[in-house]
């Protein structure tokens, strides 16, 4: 494990890249009340967890809305947002002839699909080789038209964009690059009513909360949000893989930079390039960026299996990162375990 602390903690990074890039959003009602109209929307439980040395809480995504991880709080609530805005009565045919199209490692492009499918759009998703063949099987399972393309995530997400363009989809990814920061916004601020129903759940309020991150999204929109709610106490710690350091690449060179390296068991976490939204919210609100090694994260799925917490090396990584902090018996962490094991 590696700590890099953020000199950029509460200003943030002034560079050019991002001058025109908006912060996360904090506004959780906007998307709680969205969600307040879905049958399928329920809160997931908030759990304790022993054998960490100091008092654990995780935040269990798991079973989210039945597609497996927080990600159904972001794709599918921008494209039951945009659904909403037809002002159609048959809600089952608003957006009939509209297909979206996005590259994903798994999750994101279940949310993709079941969105589309809910509100009568098409869905294509772009998989890189390394993604496993089960998700593809879950992803056509939602109606969804699966196309590999590259041999990671960004050369995926290269061929979904070229696709839009040739196609007149609409691109819909959970990253975002100049030009192109809209939907991913509303697709982070989907996630603050997973951040808002921890923040209510904590008997009291962290001393330390960790957050995994890929591109970051899940960790921009945390962080932001519970910055608004706790303020400057919480050390809030980002966790990715040494194979892909994209945040903690970037805070270091002082503005978005790509990293290269192997692929990653962590495959959910496995981006190269960072999100700037994520990257400029984070910048402000995060204390330390953290990275673990391939081995660091595997080594904590038995001990999480046994208290009934299976999960893959992705959705521990941040427990992955506390069980090797030596933090004292009387801190409060929050952690999310963000998706399902792997069947």
């Amino acid at each position: 494990m590696q700590i890099l602390e953020n000199t950029w903690r509460g200003a943030g990074l002034d560079h050019a890249d991002l001058a025109e890039i908006p912060a996360p959003s904090i506004d959780a009602g906007a998307p709680e009340r969205l969600l307040a109209r879905c049958p399928a929307a329920a809160e997931t439980p908030l759990t304790p967890l022993a054998g960490f040395g100091a008092r654990v809480w995780a935040k269990d995504e798991r079973e989210r809305m039945g597609l497996g991880s927080f990600k159904a709080l972001g794709a599918a609530y921008v494209i039951a947002h945009e659904a909403a805005a037809t002002g159609a009565e048959d809600m089952a045919r608003a957006l009939a002839g509209r297909t979206y199209v996005t590259a994903s490692a798994g999750n994101h492009g279940m949310s993709v699909a079941a969105g589309a499918r809910i509100f009568g759009a098409e869905a294509v998703i772009y998989l890189a080789e390394t993604v496993p063949e089960g998700f593809a099987e879950r992803l056509r399972a939602k109606g969804a038209q699966v196309v590999r393309a590259g041999a990671e995530y960004e050369a995926s997400m290269a061929a979904a964009a070229r696709a839009a363009d040739d196609n007149g989809w609409t691109l819909l990814s959970d990253s975002s690059w100049p030009g192109y920061t809209d939907l991913p916004h509303r697709l982070m601020e989907g996630y603050l009513a997973m951040a808002a129903e921890a923040a209510r759940q904590m008997p009291e309020a962290p001393t330390h909360i960790l957050l995994q991150a890929g591109v970051g999204g899940l960790a921009g929109a945390c962080a932001a949000y519970f910055r608004q709610v706790w303020g400057d106490a919480p050390q809030i710690l980002v966790v990715e893989p040494d194979a892909a350091p994209a945040l903690q690449a970037s805070i270091k060179a002082g503005q978005a930079v790509a990293t290269t390296g192997p692929v990653s068991c962590m495959g959910r976490l496995d981006c190269k390039e960072p999100s700037l939204i994520a990257l400029k919210g984070l910048a402000r609100d995060a204390d330390a960026f953290v990275t673990i090694t391939e081995d660091e994260a595997k080594d904590v799925l038995p001990m999480l299996a046994e208290q009934g917490m299976a999960t893959t090396e992705s959705g521990a990584a941040g427990l992955a990162a506390l069980r090797l902090m030596d933090l004292p018996e009387d801190a409060r962490v929050l952690c999310i375990v963000s998706e399902m094991a792997e069947a």
